[in-house]
């Protein structure tokens, strides 16, 4: 029997609500962003960079690694995308 390959990351663009998502290096972004989760070795927690999108440039968004339970990477990632979505300077916890 084959097995489904295993999903280690998402990576999607989304438009931040008011007061954006805050990041370590560059304070809150804004507009419209690229945001990639990223499950880490240990595989109960997330790397999560955002870009504005058509940027090189990533950024570390606050409160990253955070952890996820197993299983939830998916889960985590869409929830992610809505509080973005909603602004307040979303950070990864």
């Amino acid at each position: 029997m084959n097995n489904p390959p295993a999903v280690n990351s998402y990576v999607d663009r989304v438009t931040a609500g008011p007061g954006g998502a805050m990041t370590d290096e560059a304070g809150v972004l804004t507009g419209d962003l690229t945001v990639a989760t990223i499950l880490l070795s240990d595989g109960r927690s997330v790397r999560v960079a955002i870009q504005r999108s058509g940027s090189d440039t990533w950024y570390t968004l606050t409160g990253s690694p955070a952890p996820v339970p197993a299983g939830r990477l998916a889960a985590y990632h869409r929830d992610l995308l809505g509080r973005i979505r909603r602004g307040g300077g979303t950070r990864a916890t």
